[in-house]
């Protein structure tokens, strides 16, 4: 998008000073080290208190201070492979490349770095604050009021408060809310309809794996129960056409919304199994070289034995089953997931043998991690395989099964499948835990809640790894769900960056708005509800830890708008490793993707200062 005239102009006038830097100076050196200098100035007069300020813009007043310094810094230049620098120069000096012009997602970027060097970022005020405020609930000042008085009208005040917040969670209705299981009775009443299912087949979860939706006559299924768009129907044909792997249980069909394709209601779910046209695309381009190219994680690269993954001392991932019943767009193991519940996706005998040897023959693996795939769809016979040799072990203390089974199939956790896994639980010896992959409180259904209830009666705890993509990131939206994982007895365990996996990028967020969700939005939760952890995994290194701003570093910024991060690795601190490079989805396009799906992004405003 053309930057105007009058968008420059707003930006230098925020602080001119730095224009008259960059118009003033002979080179882009001599600039840079002057830059530096008025920084350095400014923080000082701020430290020595010859500028006021708020005391709570303080802080990111600072931080911006560093920002900036950081994205000139020749260091970073060098590490980005470019310079931010040299596009202010750019446009100071009227000399923009055609190929290279700064857009208007790079002048919001340093427009709302310049305010928060000024200290008018206006953190201080909060997001929410002045929303109350037009509603005519004013913030009291309980300074001026003391005891009982104080007590009272603080209560009154986080009443009102709630009343807000709740407005916002109650735009992302429960998938145990009456109106919800009312409608998805009736979806599930046409599927069984048109398959001629009874209602003792709908809960067998073999008729449910026998009836996915995954081939071309799945599509024809699909066409004549949903209402689907021209280009939804276009990628499934072409994701079948290049052998994509696609396929939707009968079950979680049931939650889509049967009256509409538009997705106002049901974008949630929606998104999770039918490709988008860019995904499709370009996994159709690569379908030749998939197993590589879209290996972000290197596993190729952190596997010491086939079906084996291990990035940390203690612990490492078993991959006993390459396929699922259901197939998630933004797996991170697309490059290797076979299509939905394929002979190919069982590896053979010897191979899981000759995996679970690896564990026995390493006695750091305190905790396995089963995964895959989807484990929990191999038959009960194999599970009980694979828990008695690994349970041989007297080093192993944990074993995690990974599934979203409990989200895709709840109908595959049988009293027998909870039974069997709870043999191996010895308190003070060994535990086994479940980790699933519930994306919102739209799948937390009353199937759902039994299929938990099941594993927690014996003994076995659920927890949840959330991916946080765009489908999942508007105010509020992971509030709702965290609560309704509660409520069934769901423990919320990661909320997890997807990185930049470019075939997912109709998936992609900001790395500023996790951040922003967890102190604006989750921080109003009860700490039992939202103690989950927000990671970025590093690339062939593994995950690291969102909240700490110790382990990353914003260093430069592209044309478009796009933050690039330098990511510390986990080892930092215990032993060398090299940091990873990561180049970020720009805030001002996240923006206005929001805004065209109908959210007022000024509640959203504040993400510009979380770096």
């Amino acid at each position: 998008m053309k930057v105007k005239e009058e968008q420059k102009e707003q930006l230098w006038s925020i602080m001119p000073e730095i224009f008259e830097i960059l118009s003033e100076s002979k080179n882009i050196d001599e600039a840079r080290n002057k830059l530096y200098n008025f920084c350095k100035d400014l923080e000082w007069s701020y430290r020595e208190g010859l500028k006021s300020i708020h005391k709570l813009d303080f802080g990111i007043t600072l931080e911006a201070i560093k920002v900036f310094v950081n994205l000139i810094s020749l260091r970073n230049e060098k590490i980005a492979g470019f310079s931010t620098l040299q596009y202010l120069w750019d446009i100071v000096h009227n000399k923009l490349d055609e190929h290279h012009k700064p857009s208007i997602a790079f002048l919001e970027e340093f427009r709302h770095l310049l305010l928060a060097m000024a200290g008018k970022s206006n953190i201080a005020r909060g997001w929410l604050g002045p929303i109350l405020e037009k509603e005519g609930i004013k913030m009291i000042d309980f300074q001026q009021i003391k005891g009982r008085e104080a007590g009272k009208a603080r209560s009154n005040y986080l009443d009102s408060l709630y009343k807000k917040v709740e407005e916002y969670i109650n735009r992302y209705p429960s998938g145990l809310d009456d109106s919800l299981v009312s409608k998805r009775k009736e979806n599930e009443l046409k599927i069984r309809a048109y398959f001629s299912a009874s209602e003792e087949d709908w809960y067998d979860y073999h008729w449910q794996i026998k009836h996915i939706i995954k081939d071309k006559e799945g599509l024809e299924h699909l066409k004549k129960l949903i209402p689907l768009t021209e280009e939804e129907i276009k990628s499934i044909e072409l994701a079948l056409q290049y052998q994509i792997p696609f396929g939707i249980t009968p079950y979680y069909l049931s939650l889509f919304d049967f009256s509409r394709a538009d997705r106002k209601y049901d974008y949630q779910v929606r998104s999770q199994v039918i490709p988008p046209m860019h995904y499709v695309r370009l996994m159709g381009e690569h379908r030749q070289e998939r197993n590589y190219y879209f290996d972000f994680m290197g596993e190729h690269d952190t596997s010491p034995e086939e079906l084996i993954t291990r990035r940390y001392p203690m612990i490492s991932i078993l991959k006993p089953y390459d396929t699922c019943p259901q197939i998630c767009v933004y797996c991170q193991r697309n490059w290797e997931i076979t299509g939905p519940m394929l002979p190919e996706g069982m590896p053979t005998k010897e191979k899981i043998d000759q995996a679970i040897s690896w564990f026995s023959d390493h006695p750091a693996m305190r905790d396995i991690l089963i995964t895959g795939g989807d484990p929990l769809a191999l038959d009960d016979e194999l599970i009980k395989y694979i828990m008695d040799r690994l349970c041989s072990f007297e080093h192993v203390v944990n074993i995690r099964w990974g599934s979203r089974i409990f989200v895709t199939l709840p109908y595959r956790i049988t009293h027998n499948l909870a039974e069997l896994l709870a043999q191996y639980v010895e308190p003070g010896k060994r535990n086994v835990a479940m980790v699933t992959h519930i994306e919102s409180a739209s799948e937390v259904t009353p199937d759902l809640a039994e299929a938990v209830r099941k594993m927690r009666n014996k003994g076995i705890y659920v927890y949840n790894q959330l991916v946080y993509t765009l489908e999942t990131s508007r105010r509020f939206q992971n509030v709702s769900t965290r609560i309704a994982m509660k409520k069934v007895g769901v423990d919320p365990y990661y909320t997890f960056y997807p990185k930049g996996k470019i075939e997912h990028k109709d998936y992609l967020v900001p790395v500023a708005r996790l951040w922003q969700e967890r102190k604006e939005e989750a921080r109003l939760l009860p700490g039992i509800f939202r103690t989950d952890e927000p990671v970025f995994n590093v690339p062939r290194l593994g995950k690291n830890h969102i909240r700490a701003w110790q382990d990353r570093e914003l260093i430069a910024l592209t044309s478009e708008g796009q933050r690039v991060y330098l990511w510390h690795p986990w080892e930092k601190g215990i032993t060398p490793q090299e940091p990873y490079l990561y180049q970020d989805i720009s805030i001002y396009e996240y923006l206005q993707e929001l805004k065209d799906r109908g959210e007022n992004i000024e509640e959203y405003s504040s993400i510009w200062y979380y770096y």
